[in-house]
């Protein structure tokens, strides 16, 4: 696999995670480097972690993981975004909750699932699997900060509708990767 090759997939890999972190920024308004960083950091840790699992698990249990994948991420998607929307309806929450580690971690596995199935690619194609990971989790390091920030910049202005458009956003994610997963889209 080529680098060209690998950075194509590598951004294709971050996208969720780049809407995600948009919907982060414009949920927190005002963002510190640090929310950049935290996004970062759980979106570019799973999107390397879960290749390296898929490269690991192989061919054995690729059926059995993708079979379900695309129902996991649609749910915790759907969950999430479905907070979002009841949060800036009823006044919940705040700039640190949004970025604790429950919910990070949820949306790091919901947006990461797909990769897996990747890994699985990388281990029949004998893939150089630890810098193809690295790579992989850099570039959605760089997006999911990127993508925090844009957020940030469009929500200050309008946080509550923003809350909204981004648990909806989630929410549409979600219904997209379960709509793949069963062969409908």
């Amino acid at each position: 696999m080529s680098i060209a090759e690998l950075f194509i997939l590598a951004v294709g890999l971050s996208m969720d995670a780049f809407a995600v972190s948009v919907c982060k920024g414009l949920s927190l308004g005002n963002i510190k480097v640090k929310h950049m960083c935290i996004a970062g950091v759980w979106f570019g840790g799973f999107q390397a972690l879960m290749p390296l699992i898929g490269y690991f698990l192989g061919s054995f249990f690729a059926d059995m993981i993708t079979k379900y994948a695309h129902w996991i991420a649609f749910l915790l998607l759907l969950f999430l975004g479905g907070s979002m929307v009841k949060e800036a309806f009823t006044g919940e929450g705040d700039v640190d909750a949004a970025m604790d580690g429950k919910s990070m971690f949820l949306l790091a596995v919901a947006t990461s699932i797909d990769a897996l199935a990747v890994g699985v690619t990388f281990a029949f194609l004998k893939v150089a699997i630890i810098p193809a990971v690295s790579f992989i989790g850099l570039v959605t390091f760089v997006c999911s900060g990127a993508g925090v920030k844009m957020g940030s910049i469009f929500g200050a202005k309008y946080q509550a509708k923003a809350q909204v458009c981004g648990g909806i956003i989630l929410i549409a994610i979600g219904v997209k990767i379960l709509l793949g997963g069963l062969s409908i889209l």
